[in-house]
């Protein structure tokens, strides 16, 4: 990164990662569930010195403030605070929005309420959709609920290198710049994650919700990128993404699994064409379609 900013929300201070700052154009890039802002320094080099872009460590990971009250904030609600902090922050009123996984949802519940709508100028989701497969998510909630312990930062690295083969990365560099990044020293001198390791309530605590109804409700430029290989993000979701959002455009990342990290040339051209892509291109305003909720319809499925 090229700066840090600080931006403060009540009790919190929330760590901005900023590249290219004298930019004339900005961006928000968002990270997963697990991750921070560092992740995006591949992409913001790619993506050029056109676009300063801000990317945000979110309450509990990273740089930022870990929350006194986790079963209130480590929740999606209160992420859109956040978001609305960082953007008041900026003073943007308007701004392209790229956001991994949790970081996509985030970006899509502001897109489609109507207070913030107008927020969004165009939206990147990487790996994430309105519908996601539940046993996907269940190994991610089993995972991050865990305490984990490295004797070494060695075996920190070992670790990522066997959880993080989504990422597609493919160098010994690479991995050992994303360990460096992710590593926290404990008091007895083991290595541990950076993250809070109650960030992993938000499963227990967050308020299912029809996320269907948020995705017809988008109104801006949309693209999905896809992991060829992603547990989360299945072909036939995306492809019902697309009869729900006809102007949706979609790429698929080679070798990749849950989630791209968005750190070459082959990912990050797209995303720099759809950004660049005029708005009256994107086809026709998306239909309203009554499909029931994912959660909904697996429930009937599990009762069949």
């Amino acid at each position: 990164m090229d700066a840090l900013e600080m931006v403060s929300l009540g009790e919190q201070e929330i760590a901005v990662r900023i590249w290219h700052p004298q930019a004339s154009r900005t961006l928000i890039a968002w990270h997963g569930l697990a991750r921070h802002g560092g992740d995006f320094d591949d992409f913001a080099r790619l993506l050029g010195p056109e676009w300063r872009v801000l990317a945000p460590d979110t309450p509990g990971r990273g740089l930022s403030s870990w929350s006194f009250y986790p079963s209130r904030e480590y929740l999606y609600a209160h992420y859109l605070k956040v978001a609305v902090a960082v953007l008041d922050h900026f003073a943007l009123a308007r701004v392209p929005w790229v956001g991994t996984s949790m970081g996509g949802l985030v970006g899509m519940l502001l897109a489609a309420q109507a207070p913030t709508a107008h927020r969004i100028e165009r939206l990147v989701l990487n790996d994430v959709g309105p519908e996601l497969d539940l046993q996907g998510l269940a190994d991610i909630g089993r995972y991050f609920g865990m305490a984990h312990r490295f004797t070494c930062l060695a075996d920190l690295e070992a670790e990522l290198r066997r959880h993080y083969t989504g990422f597609g990365i493919d160098s010994d560099v690479a991995w050992r710049r994303l360990a460096l990044g992710s590593a926290r020293r404990l008091p007895d001198g083991s290595w541990t994650y950076h993250y809070d390791p109650r960030i992993a309530e938000q499963f227990l605590h967050d308020t299912p919700r029809d996320t269907w109804t948020d995705w017809r409700a988008l109104r801006c430029p949309l693209m999905v990128v896809r992991g060829e290989h992603s547990p989360l993000l299945r072909p036939d979701s995306l492809t019902r993404m697309g009869q729900a959002q006809p102007g949706l455009v979609t790429l698929e990342a080679a070798g990749c699994g849950h989630a791209p990290l968005l750190d070459r040339e082959s990912q990050v051209r797209p995303i720099i064409d759809f950004l660049h892509r005029p708005r009256e291109n994107f086809g026709d305003r998306p239909r309203e379609r009554a499909t029931p909720p994912w959660w909904q319809r697996t429930l009937r499925w599990l009762g069949s």
